[in-house]
């Protein structure tokens, strides 16, 4: 089981200082990973639902920072050595995927080869009308751009024609250090579950547990056996909440024997004792459930 770090990118860590401790006491401590969130404008008075909290509203104020995610990531790799950098999630439909396709290059190249995106389609409608890009077609449009940055990524001459993206004999450089970046499709329910089945390199199905968890992990792997892919090379992450050592352990057991292969914790659990608590999950759960 690996580990990593969620949410690093918000709440006391969009301080320069805090970011970079939290990036190296991460790596010491034994993370693999750490992820930052995505949103690049919270329109006042939202209407749309946010799925993961009861109240249908983001935790976090309107007005809260949320630093973009690349530039935090690129910001922290620096300090780090051997953390990858993951973005759990981006959301790609409302992104150009040229532009995304050389930034996420670059980062890859300036980091050793550590760079793993994590996509999502995205809740919030009046975002996406805020930037100009369709809502409705969001998934339609991410599965292309992913398709789209791969042949960036990969071909010498890139050439590529979809519904809203097209180019012939296009040239990316730098391309990715990793020789392509891992694309880990996020999402809780049946339609990202089979998403990541047929095209993802990982599944991370944010928030989900027990039972709903396993219905996905079967829909993604049943997906992924129909379009002709070893299920298991599609690595699955899942988050957790659990801090004390005997709980996690316990938790950590289920998880591996339903073939999950990281968990994340959010960053904001530590924040009140960053250094010492790092160290003890490093120690009483990390060092344990390796």
């Amino acid at each position: 089981m690996r580990f990593g770090i969620a949410f690093a990118n918000i709440g006391p860590f969009v301080e320069p200082e805090a970011a970079c401790l939290l990036a190296r006491t991460a790596e010491a401590t034994g993370f693999d990973s750490i992820w930052t969130v995505d949103h690049v404008v919270v329109p006042a008075g939202y209407r749309s639902t946010y799925p993961y909290d009861p109240s249908g509203r983001l935790p976090s104020a309107e007005d809260a920072p949320y630093p973009d995610p690349l530039v935090w990531l690129a910001f922290v790799a620096r300090e780090t050595q051997r953390i990858r950098l993951a973005t759990g999630i981006l959301i790609l439909p409302q992104r150009n995927p040229l532009v995304l396709a050389k930034q996420l290059a670059t980062l890859d190249v300036l980091s050793g080869g550590r760079v793993s995106l994590g996509v999502g389609i995205g809740w919030l409608e009046e975002e996406f009308r805020a930037l100009g890009a369709s809502f409705e077609s969001r998934g339609r449009r991410l599965e292309e751009f992913v398709a789209a940055m791969r042949a960036l990524w990969t071909e010498d001459q890139a050439t590529f024609s979809g519904d809203d993206v097209s180019f012939t004999k296009s040239v990316l450089r730098p391309q990715p250090l990793q020789g392509s970046i891992p694309v880990l499709i996020g999402g809780h329910s049946e339609v990202a579950a089979r998403r990541a089945g047929r095209i993802g390199d990982g599944f991370f199905p944010f928030g989900v547990q027990g039972d709903e968890l396993g219905h996905l992990l079967r829909v993604m792997r049943d997906t992924a056996e129909g379009a002709g892919r070893d299920p298991s090379s599609v690595e699955v992450t899942v988050s957790s909440y659990h801090l004390d050592s005997d709980r996690a352990a316990e938790e950590i057991g289920a998880l591996t024997a339903m073939g999950v292969e990281r968990v994340v914790v959010p960053a904001a659990l530590f924040r009140d004792d960053l250094v010492g608590g790092l160290g003890r999950y490093g120690d009483d759960v990390i060092a344990v459930g390796r």
